[in-house]
């Protein structure tokens, strides 16, 4: 297969990023606690142990493993595909399990360690048996066919919409809401500080969204992955297409959301009038833009970023939404979840960087 850029090295980048905050969280207090750091090696294995430890565990690192072998494979280096992912994982694992050791609210664990590398193998050979079989190549068609040239950037965000959706908002669709929890992490990091009377507070408290503004942000946060997407898709009946795969991904990812929020009988609770209103919107603007060159794209997209961020930022958290919060930080959701908590509030900001990139890009549109 020849050598080519890929998407599965950023990708395997996310999944590290969710693996270190699932093992490490809530990164304190640190302490030496008198023990060897490498003591559970030997130790015997746990005779307590839960389903859920063993289904994270082992899941949690396939897909590492998947797209670390996956980025070998396509960067043309398929004899170290399979033994550098499972290395990688071994590795990676190792560490997390001897610095769960300074934590005292985590146990490290040799069946952890163990779970960990078998379930980074089983991913790992799931990329190779995928490129044994030919799926590679024929995606590598696809992608070549579907996409334009350099379409990394915009595959990786929008594989990464749907995870960030799992994440609680304050509206559907309702990405990037960060200035209220900034405000209150930098007030408590600067407190007793000579630089707590530089902190800038807020005259007026945040309000709750009217109904015209909660409409607007629900249209804007599913008319921007349509934009992304047209930044990557040149021909207009592949763009159609393309709409109806994301907005059913989005549906399903929302109720998803509100099921493991709040329980599979509030799944379909946020499909209101008003959003059902601004779907159809959305649906008409698409259809509308359909031969919008990929330029015209980025730049809609970057408008249509900066109005939904500033109405997402000027509203409340909400009660209900910081009631789920603190349930996902203090039960079993966090092991999951804390990487779609990151993407939801980190989410439209990389994508603000990527359709920058794509309006300076000199490059002739295809």
């Amino acid at each position: 297969m020849p050598t080519h850029k890929t998407s599965a090295w950023p990708l395997a980048w996310v999944c590290l990023g969710l693996i270190l905050y699932a093992s490490l969280y809530p990164f304190a207090p640190w302490r030496d606690q008198g023990i060897a750091p490498w003591f559970f090696l030997t130790a015997p294995l746990l005779t307590y142990w839960t389903g859920f430890d063993v289904v994270s565990n082992v899941l949690g690192y396939m897909p590492f493993g998947f797209f670390l072998a996956l980025a070998a494979l396509r960067s043309g280096r398929s004899a170290v595909a399979l033994p550098m992912a499972l290395l990688a994982c071994a590795g990676l694992s190792l560490s997390m399990e001897t610095l769960q050791v300074y934590l005292p609210g985590r146990v490290p664990s040799n069946l952890d360690l163990l779970l960990n590398i078998g379930g980074g193998a089983l991913g790992a050979a799931s990329a190779w048996s995928l490129e044994r079989l030919g799926v590679l190549l024929r995606w590598s068609r696809f992608r070549a066919h579907w996409f334009v040239a350099d379409a990394r950037g915009g595959l990786v965000l929008l594989a990464l919409w749907p995870v960030a959706l799992l994440f609680p908002t304050v509206v559907p669709f309702g990405l990037g809401q960060v200035l209220e929890r900034l405000e209150a992490a930098l007030a408590q990091w600067l407190v007793n500080s000579p630089l707590q009377e530089w902190l800038p507070l807020r005259e007026v408290e945040l309000q709750p969204m009217l109904p015209a503004v909660e409409w607007s942000a629900v249209l804007l946060g599913l008319w921007i992955p349509c934009l992304l997407g047209y930044c990557i898709i040149g021909a207009w009946l592949k763009r159609v297409r393309f709409v109806v795969l994301l907005v059913g991904v989005g549906v399903a990812s929302t109720a998803l959301s509100n099921a493991l929020s709040y329980g599979p009988g509030y799944a379909w609770l946020w499909l209101t009038t008003p959003v059902k209103a601004a779907m159809v919107c959305v649906a008409v603007l698409a259809a509308a833009l359909l031969w919008l060159p990929r330029r015209a794209s980025a730049a809609l997209a970057l408008l249509a970023l900066g109005l939904d961020l500033s109405l997402i930022n000027q509203t409340p958290m909400g009660s209900y939404v910081a009631q789920t919060l603190f349930s996902w930080e203090q039960g079993q959701f966090i092991r999951f979840y804390g990487l779609a908590q990151w993407l939801g509030w980190l989410w439209p900001f990389a994508a603000t960087v990527y359709v920058l990139n794509v309006l300076w890009d000199r490059a002739p549109e295809s």
